[in-house]
């Protein structure tokens, strides 16, 4: 009875497994999972415990063993789409931004939506000039720490905190300013709004930067906002497709491909390569999922879309939530009284770390800052736990920043390692600065770096802004030539030819299926009775049939006789 009991509960422990969420304030929330639950129900949980009913902008992200980050697809098993072993940890994540954060009805959306792009602005997706970043900077101060008080914020107060990867001492000054000043009696609810509002009008709002090359091997960044297809070098944005320009989104392999039809319709194709097949496949569905939520008037208007315009080849994938337009109808319908945001006693933020939570930790001497440049180190540590941007892969793409800062860590004194666990939710490779210095006298601070060979060999990132980036030519589209067209034409008529013909083989065994068989229909009765039909009969079917039999009962036999 006792070996009964404990096979039971063991078998119904295997049944089960836990699961960790990680939330937008670096919170944790645990549940217990069914074997084979679906994404949508773990995704339900989640938004339950933090009482949100406008979830469709949000999504839970995961890493597989290989340090490839995937979206939790909530129509398939969680035990199907991962590729290792329980107790799983996930993040739950802006997935969608919000065209317009101001229309967004309820008050807890819009604070995770804040929490979410100041994480973007601290690991340096979301870029600006310094001007703006100060801004910014003052409005997270005055939601998290109020109004300016000269009894318990002494000089020099701000330097305590780090809104972004890099910046100075000017920078600083220049956010307790802002915040002393223009931001009294503001909210945190009122502040948050004005962030949001700022954030929106930057270029880079939304961005969820996917590592890539460009034909000439040139290190770019391929991002979907809510406003269409955008690619950055650097700090720059160099190109910008709005959704209704883009056509079609294809990969093949390593190679992505971007259809657009541009000004006075102009076909351009965009190709750029990926650090991996799954990293281009990743970006793909990315791609798919953000051109149908924010194109389409209706989700029923969704179709499968597939990875290639060849035949039988290629993934095929279908965005199956609902599209911003009807999104935001649903969020008009909502009518309760407003939950309650706890926006004070977070968990210690192992990531982006909160304005409440303590001085930020820097490997440069206060003392020394004035005279050299803040540590490349530092800056790749601030990187850590983005849980948003796709990882480089240090093992296969030269550009890997990962991989120089390991090997300079082991030899210099530094204090921390970014390191890949498996036990936890994978901390980021994001490489995109955070430009926070346009001031001429600043540059004895902050070293400004315009040569991207030498910046790869140091682990470094670009530290120049928009308006101190030397003026460049726009890398042009990729554009396919006459002699690519012709090739992807002759493979297509092959496919074409070769699917023709597998289709009339299969006709014509399917004819002889049936007239071998004994259906009595009129169009079979009289193709037996064609003398064509008897000659095959006799000639060649009655003998394979003998043969076949044969070697049917000799293998029958063989294996009885054993």
């Amino acid at each position: 009875m006792l070996s009964r009991l404990m096979s039971g509960s063991e078998r119904s422990l295997d049944r089960e497994f836990s699961c960790t969420v990680r939330l937008l304030d670096d919170s944790e929330y645990t549940c217990t999972v069914q074997r084979d639950a679906k994404g949508q129900w773990l995704f339900e949980q989640v938004c339950q415990h933090l009482n949100l009913l406008e979830k469709d902008y949000f999504g839970i992200r995961f890493v597989d063993p290989e340090k490839q980050r995937h979206w939790l697809e909530f129509s398939k098993a969680i035990t199907k789409q991962m590729r290792s072993q329980p107790p799983y940890t996930m993040c739950l994540r802006v997935k969608f931004y919000p065209p317009d954060p101001a229309t967004l009805k309820e008050e807890i959306t819009r604070y995770l939506v804040f929490l979410q792009i100041k994480r973007d602005l601290y690991h340096g997706r979301l870029l600006c000039k310094s001007s703006d970043a100060a801004t910014l900077a003052a409005f997270i101060l005055q939601a998290e720490i109020g109004d300016y008080d000269p009894g318990k914020h002494p000089e020099g107060y701000s330097s305590k905190f780090q809104f972004f990867p890099k910046h100075s001492e000017r920078l600083e000054r220049r956010i307790a300013e802002i915040h002393k000043s223009e931001l009294i009696g503001q909210s945190p609810e009122t502040a948050e709004m004005n962030f949001l509002r700022k954030a929106q009008t930057l270029e880079t709002y939304g961005v969820d930067p996917h590592p890539s090359k460009d034909v000439s091997g040139n290190a770019a960044f391929l991002s979907f906002t809510p406003f269409g297809f955008v690619v950055l070098q650097g700090n720059r944005r160099i190109h910008f497709l709005k959704w209704n320009e883009v056509t079609k989104l294809k990969f093949e392999g390593k190679t992505f491909h971007i259809y657009a039809t541009h000004q006075e319709d102009q076909k351009i194709i965009l190709t750029y390569f990926a650090t991996t097949p799954e990293a281009c496949k990743h970006l793909w569905k990315c791609g798919v999922e953000n051109q149908a939520f924010y194109q389409f008037e209706k989700s029923s208007q969704v179709r499968t879309v597939s990875s290639s315009n060849l035949f039988f080849k290629g993934s095929r994938f279908r965005y199956s939530g609902k599209v911003a337009k009807e999104v935001m109808e649903q969020s008009a319908k909502i009518r309760r009284e407003p939950p309650e945001i706890h926006r004070s006693g977070l968990v210690p933020s192992r990531s982006c770390p909160s304005i409440t939570h303590g001085p930020r930790q820097s490997s440069v001497p206060r003392t020394r800052r004035r005279a050299v440049h803040i540590s490349i180190m530092e800056g790749l540590e601030s990187l850590r736990d983005s849980g948003h941007s796709t990882p480089v892969r240090s093992g296969s793409d030269g550009n890997s920043f990962l991989h120089s800062y390991r090997n300079q860590a082991e030899g210099g004194n530094r204090t921390r390692m970014a390191e890949f666990s498996e036990d936890s939710y994978s901390p980021s490779d994001s490489v995109l600065p955070t430009p926070v210095s346009n001031d001429p006298s600043d540059q004895a601070q902050v070293r400004h770096t315009n040569n991207p060979r030498r910046n790869q060999e140091e682990g470094g990132t670009e530290l120049c802004t928009q308006n101190q980036a030397k003026p460049q030519g726009k890398s042009r589209p990729t554009q396919h030539g006459p002699e690519e067209r012709v090739n992807e034409l002759i493979c297509s008529l092959a496919r074409l030819f070769l699917v023709t013909l597998a289709l009339l083989f299969a006709l014509l065994l399917l004819l002889i299926v049936l007239t071998e068989s004994e259906l009595d229909l009129a169009f079979l009765r009289d193709i037996r009775r064609t003398p064509e039909f008897q000659q095959f009969h006799y000639e060649y079917f009655c003998p394979l049939r003998r043969w076949l039999a044969c070697k049917l009962r000799w293998i029958g036999g063989h294996l009885i006789n054993k």
